[in-house]
């Protein structure tokens, strides 16, 4: 057999790769293959242009600047961004409800989940390289204040490259994923490093976009734009808006299944910085019913994908969390603030964002909150407990302001620039409010992160099979030991997944320590089904039935009648395909991951200070007429 025969011969790679842990050398082979190409055929685009052998490109911008009002190097670059944005979201959470339901992946291209995930962190790249190629031209007035030079007469948008930086960042994470899982298994928890690496960087790419869109916009004119095309630009900064809430709320995916592996009261905290951010920012850039019309589209995006994975796809349903109270509260808020007083006309809270982001953010952990606590116990999975208000009633506000303080300025920092008859210019915010409050957020996150056993604990269970044979499913009864052992938990409950669906029971206490199940159990199959208890910083379980699974590997545990067993480490059982590993591998790992991350914020906070500068000429922007022979899109006629 030939070398080349010898590669092309898949099922043998896949078979020789190390089971339950990175993809088969065959996948890894034709990856690199077709990552090369595509992009020699983007880089081979993106000289053409710029030397001007190919006009098609800034033909389509041109297209996109003609519906938009808005200039070729932002109008188009959106347009893709935007679409990749909504297909990797997608593929996202279709993949964790896919995760759940059948359990780990036979490689990175063995389930149709990771198809739109990788389509859509490629089209986010390609919409901030587009922006960063398609450029900006300081020649014709054209360019954007702000924008970077990269050569004569070609400036890159700020917004361009922050989309580029987070879409490229978000897109290595795919192989370093897969490296990921052959040193250290297959980790199933959105939370892993490699997890946040790429849901973060998509997430954070619609921020860049809003920039673009800033950028844009600021570059036209109002007399060159139509009524409907500034109902578009409109429709279009709301739609960002509910975006920023969207990728605010991407990481709390494991509370919004039922499924999480740290303490509960991180969903207050995520959605009381969710929406101190999200919600002020768009406030006050887009004014009054902003905040609104931004949770009205998230609304509208979740409740959407929830119909399209649970009952369409028949995945496991997608919950999420409500966020009208709290934009009807940052509305109330800005009224309050705006009012007349003494005879003397209302200011704007563009004139005041921080004090405004701080006084909105209060309320939003506060009585915000407690309107979530509610929701919870209608849509949620894992209903709040009274168990949890303790926490919650002091890392909620301290997220809340911290999230309203930097919604605050990044609102403040979009708005800068608007033309003065649309009101007084937002005060730039010092550096150091953003520092004191990117600071607290991190306080907020770090309290609850560490994690112990807690005190010793065992169950004894009786099982009454409902339905036998290949399909078992049982009633249970739990005796715990201690008997107040999970008096003060945070959930009580038989979790079971990965066996075709998801079941998250949360038992019935009849008596002190005693606990029952409220619907049928499997035991069957490639179910996992195990008793977890969460109390205080210890999340414990005990296994009831799992499946033998040579691959990690690991043997099966039965679900007989009557046993006893000691509670262990959650992460132990939920995990079983995690191996472990040296800590001179993990903590390079980790420290990667958070140079990553401090890249990407500095990027931001740098794209969003930079967006506020004038033109250095002082000439004012508008939208171009002439062709130039460079190929740009400023060069096009219309």
């Amino acid at each position: 057999m030939s070398v080349l025969a010898h590669l092309l011969d898949l099922p043998a790679l896949a078979a020789a790769a190390p089971p339950a842990r990175g993809a088969p050398l065959g996948d890894i082979l034709w990856a690199s293959l077709v990552a090369t190409l595509l992009s020699a055929v983007v880089l081979w685009v993106a000289a053409a242009h710029r030397a001007g052998r190919i006009v098609w490109l800034a033909r389509a911008a041109l297209r996109a600047q003609r519906v938009t009002g808005l200039p070729g190097w932002a109008a188009l670059p959106l347009l893709v961004t935007g679409a990749a944005q909504g297909i990797a979201v997608f593929g996202f959470y279709w993949d964790v409800a896919k995760h759940i339901d059948t359990g780990r992946d036979p490689g990175p291209f063995g389930t149709a989940a990771h198809y739109p995930i990788l389509l859509g962190l490629a089209g986010i790249t390609l919409g901030g390289f587009l922006a960063i190629v398609l450029g900006t031209d300081e020649e014709d007035g054209s360019s954007s204040p702000g924008s970077v030079r990269l050569a004569r007469g070609w400036h890159a948008p700020l917004g361009g490259l922050v989309i580029f930086l987070c879409g490229a960042c978000a897109l290595i994470g795919f192989p370093l994923d897969d490296v990921w899982h052959t040193l250290f298994g297959q980790d199933v928890t959105l939370w892993g490093p490699t997890h946040v690496l790429m849901v973060a960087g998509a997430s954070l790419s619609v921020l860049g976009c809003w920039i673009l869109l800033v950028e844009g916009a600021r570059v036209r004119t109002a007399k060159r734009a139509t009524a409907t095309q500034r109902a578009m630009l409109r429709w279009r900064e709301i739609a960002l808006g509910g975006a920023f809430l969207i990728a605010l709320s991407t990481l709390q995916g494991e509370f919004d299944y039922g499924i999480p592996q740290f303490q509960l009261v991180y969903q207050p905290i995520l959605i009381a910085l969710a929406c101190g951010a999200g919600l002020v920012a768009a406030r006050v850039r887009l004014g009054r019913g902003g905040a609104l019309g931004a949770s009205l589209f998230y609304l509208a995006v979740y409740g959407l994908l929830s119909l399209i994975i649970g009952p369409l796809i028949g995945a496991s349903t997608l919950h999420f969390p409500l966020y009208l109270p709290e934009a009807i509260l940052v509305e109330l808020v800005a009224l309050w603030l705006e009012r007349p007083r003494a005879g003397t006309p209302g200011r704007s809270v563009r004139a005041r964002p921080v004090v405004f982001g701080a006084l909105s953010g209060v309320l939003v952990g506060t009585l915000g909150l407690a309107a979530e606590w509610g929701w919870s116990h209608v849509w949620m999975p894992l209903p709040w407990p009274s168990s949890m208000l303790a926490q919650a009633a002091v890392l909620g506000p301290l997220a809340g302001l911290a999230g309203g303080v930097l919604g605050g300025c990044i609102g403040g920092a979009l708005d800068r620039g608007r033309p003065s008859a649309s009101g007084p210019a937002s005060t730039p915010a010092p550096a150091w409010v953003a520092g004191l409050a990117g600071a607290l957020a991190i306080a907020c996150i770090a309290w609850p992160l560490p994690m112990n056993v807690g005190t010793p604990m065992s169950a004894s269970a009786q099982l009454t099979t409902l339905s036998s044979g290949a399909h078992r499913t049982v009633a249970a009864t739990f005796r715990l030991s201690p008997a107040n052992a999970a008096n003060e938990a945070q959930w009580v409950t038989i979790t079971a997944w990965q066996g075709g669906g998801i079941v998250v029971d949360r038992l019935h206490r009849t008596a002190p320590g005693v606990y029952t199940t409220t619907e049928p159990i499997p035991v069957w199959g490639n179910w996992k089904t195990m008793l977890r208890v969460s109390r205080g910083r210890a999340l414990d379980a005990i296994p009831i039935y799992l499946p033998n699974d040579p691959a990690i590997p690991a043997p099966e545990v039965k679900a007989p009648a009557t046993f006893t067993r000691s509670f262990i480490r959650d992460k132990k059982i939920m995990q079983r395909e995690a191996i472990g590993g040296d800590l001179w591998l993990a903590i390079p790992a980790y420290l990667l991951l958070l140079a990553i991350v401090t890249l990407w914020i500095l990027a931001i906070s740098w794209g969003l200070s930079r967006l506020g500068m004038p033109r250095e000429d002082g000439r004012t922007a508008g939208l171009t007429s002439r062709p130039k022979p460079s190929g740009t899109v400023a060069g096009v006629t219309g």
